[in-house]
């Protein structure tokens, strides 16, 4: 007599198995679809690893191990700020009662800040320089440098960004070379109706050798606007919330107070780099410059919420009360001694050593990043150790972030807050146990 025949074992309902990874913390109806998923795709027992890989799409809280304070990927400057849930007078005057000004509240701090007569905040520095030239110079003639019609990252072009805002771009110059007198033949040709002379600072490469540029002092001798688009957003060639001298590696690094000292009708830059704030653009300078880009009609386009004036309000006053050093993290960071970097990078080694025998403190170079100061570094120290170990330590919660080269894992500390050195530790214990 043969055995009966064993029936195949049916699988789980689909709402059976959505509950059952409540543990991964998301939402109901996200598990519902990762649970049909791997129902369809008969591996029942793949659907927990399919629920934290969905996780991992995410926006996560990391580790920057990598030395690049300002990491693009990363969300470039590190913003530490947080909002409770109430109103706030984001359009309200409250002298009056009255509708207010989206701008005034971080307006008036920013010029503050660059020795302007007024400012305002857009969601970001290509934004900026859009609306001023679409506010100043549509219709009309804008000279730009050759060298400085440059391309940043996301295919950000000034000649497609300026025909975008419909001003007419005239070149001017070469290259690697542009005088003064050539921007004074460009705005006296036969038919231009220059608007303004624009000036954009390079900030993601460096030419050098036999190259030469036209100063913002020089380009004020000329009788129309001159607009600064200055990029990373240095407030203060001086950085007076700096304990000592300013940085060297700062030292080719426009800034917006001494640009608008030298002439500059209008600078533009990003909230997001050397300023240390949230991602924002920021135009300041003449007032009645200002008031017109503030009337034009895309300025509404491209307005930021209040989550980004607050955070941007909080940095602010954060630099006027000279606590840019400890309040803002990039700052923090630039900041921290060597000295101090090394004394974590051999704690570190000593918690890890048993489970990782080749780990050891050494020097390194971070970089700036986001396109600040390109080709710069700064002296830093971290620690080394055999093996390519990033992806173990991206699995970590929370992740960690680091570089490798030549087979050996590095992590640089500069980038790292010291609270989170037990995170580093954390996830290099579980490197090796993995």
């Amino acid at each position: 007599m043969s055995a009966p025949t064993q029936e195949p074992q049916r699988p789980p309902s689909v709402d059976a198995l959505a509950r059952s990874l409540t543990r991964s913390g998301l939402p109901h109806p996200i598990l519902v679809d990762i649970a049909r998923e791997a129902i369809e795709a008969g591996d029942v027992e793949s659907a927990l690893a399919r629920a934290r890989a969905y996780r991992r799409t995410l926006l996560t809280p990391v580790v920057n191990a990598t030395g690049v304070l300002l990491h693009t990927n990363l969300g470039r400057a590190p913003l530490r700020h947080h909002q409770e849930a109430a109103a706030q007078t984001v359009e309200f005057d409250l002298a009056s009662g009255t509708r207010g000004s989206r701008q005034r509240a971080v307006g008036q701090l920013l010029a503050r800040l660059c020795g302007a007569e007024s400012a305002m905040v857009v969601n970001n520095n290509a934004a900026a320089v859009l609306l001023v030239l679409a506010a100043l110079s549509a219709g009309r003639d804008v000279p730009v440098s050759r060298g400085e019609s440059v391309e940043i990252g996301g295919s950000f072009r000034v000649p497609e960004v300026m025909e975008q805002s419909g001003a007419r771009l005239v070149d001017v110059g070469t290259t690697n070379r542009t005088r003064l007198d050539d921007y004074r033949r460009a705005i006296d040709a036969p038919g231009v109706d220059a608007a303004m002379v624009l000036k954009v600072h390079p900030s993601n490469y460096r030419v050098e050798g036999f190259v030469e540029e036209t100063t913002v002092r020089e380009l004020a001798t000329l009788g129309v606007p001159v607009v600064a688009d200055i990029g990373s957003g240095l407030i203060d060639a001086n950085c007076p919330w700096l304990p000592g001298a300013p940085p060297a590696w700062l030292a080719e690094e426009p800034a917006a107070r001494q640009s608008i000292a030298d002439g500059a009708d209008l600078v533009t830059f990003s909230g997001d780099k050397l300023l240390g704030g949230p991602q924002a653009g920021i135009i300041a300078g003449r007032r009645d410059l200002v008031e017109r880009c503030m009337r034009h009609p895309l300025a509404r386009a491209v307005r930021p919420g209040g989550l980004v004036l607050a955070a941007l309000q909080e940095t602010a006053l954060a630099y006027l009360d000279k606590r840019a050093v400890t309040d803002v993290p990039f700052w923090a960071m630039v900041a921290a001694p060597v000295a101090d970097l090394r004394r974590r990078a051999d704690a570190i080694v000593a918690a890890v050593g048993d489970v990782h025998p080749s780990a050891a403190a050494t020097a390194m170079d971070s970089l700036p990043g986001a396109g600040s100061a390109p080709g710069i570094t700064m002296a830093s120290y971290g620690l080394e150790l055999d093996g390519d170990h990033l992806g173990a330590l991206r699995a970590y919660e929370p992740p960690v972030i680091a570089r490798s080269r030549d087979d050996r894992t590095m992590l640089d500390l500069r980038s790292v807050a010291p609270d989170d050195d037990r995170v580093v530790i954390g996830a290099l214990r579980a490197a090796a146990a993995s």
